[in-house]
């Protein structure tokens, strides 16, 4: 994990980078496994390494809804940076892979001494605000098959990878549709040749394809990622 990093903190310097470190733990995010739960107090805050996760925002009884979706990018748990202890949202594991783990009280300590940390903090829920905003706009104003195209997309840029599990039922929750819905976007997918789909398998076989199938929402989370944390 040395070798692959955060880019929350790839970005800090280099004193303020092993400081963070010294106070992370690696740990392993397993497919499915829910990290904290809506109105939980905050525990951790998470760093994605190579693993990522949906931001799940739940109303009444109704099945939770996808809002943001956090890898390598970023981190769950910026809230902390606010003095919010409480998670907004549910974090569940949609990819399987490593991050790095803090402790709430040892975050707080390191944000209290580093400045930089602030700052990126600061920019990343700025970043984070308007993913939020996206999703909102996109569930509202765009179709079921360019959401798909554009959570594909954005599940390929996190896995770093063509091909990654999911299955239609998931797709259905992450979507907020019912799952014939999921079942005939995907279908025009790979009919159009843009994805293989098999026992939950999807790959991507034209990623210029596949943006040009997507809604404008994620060329728009694309320029908002590539700016405030450079």
């Amino acid at each position: 994990m040395a070798n692959v990093e955060n880019h929350l903190i790839e970005l800090l310097p280099r004193k303020d980078r092993l400081s963070l470190l010294a106070v992370c733990e690696p740990v392993t995010l397993t497919l499915s496994e829910v990290l904290c739960e809506r109105g939980d107090t905050t525990r951790h805050v998470y760093f994605p390494v190579d693993g990522f996760i949906s931001l799940v925002t739940q109303v009444d009884d109704h099945p939770g809804l996808e809002v943001g979706m956090v890898g390598r990018e970023g981190m769950v748990g910026a809230q902390l940076s606010l003095g919010v202890a409480v998670s907004p949202l549910r974090a569940l594991v949609q990819g399987p892979g490593a991050a790095w783990r803090v402790g709430s009280a040892a975050f707080r300590r390191e944000l209290a001494r580093s400045a930089a940390l602030r700052r990126n903090m600061d920019l990343y829920l700025s970043v984070l605000m308007a993913q939020l905003a996206t999703s909102a706009a996109c569930l509202r104003f765009h179709l079921i098959g360019p959401r798909l195209a554009r959570w594909l997309l954005m599940t390929q840029d996190r896995a770093h990878a063509d091909r990654f599990h999911v299955t239609h039922e998931f797709l259905a929750y992450m979507l907020g549709v019912r799952r014939v819905g999921i079942t005939m976007a995907a279908g025009g997918l790979q009919r159009a040749g843009l994805i293989a789909y098999h026992r939950g398998e999807i790959t991507v076989l034209d990623r210029p394809g596949l943006e040009a199938a997507a809604c404008s929402c994620y060329a728009t989370e694309q320029q908002v990622y590539a700016k405030p944390l450079r």
